[in-house]
């Protein structure tokens, strides 16, 4: 995938986020839509800089740096699932 998809993708959930947001009533959803967004991306490199401790790690892909930015905390979750499993 070219680089400016990707970029598109990363827009185009931003201002996804921001339109639930706003239709949330918050004050600010270009804020709160960025928030949750970087708080995906951070639980994603959590996970992985603890797994020299725990052993649980997740491969970083195009697909689970995606799934952890759109899905958030509940996505890094699903894939920590998925992957105890399968």
């Amino acid at each position: 995938m070219p680089w400016w998809g990707i970029c598109l993708i990363i827009f185009s959930v931003i201002i996804i986020f921001a339109i639930i947001h706003y239709i949330g009533k918050n004050k600010h959803p270009f804020r709160r839509a960025c928030i949750s967004i970087a708080c995906g991306g951070l639980t994603l490199l959590a996970v992985n800089l603890s797994g020299a401790f725990t052993g649980v790690y997740l491969p970083v892909s195009l697909l689970s740096i995606l799934v952890s930015l759109i899905g958030g905390i509940p996505g890094v979750t699903l894939m920590l699932g998925l992957n105890l499993f399968f």
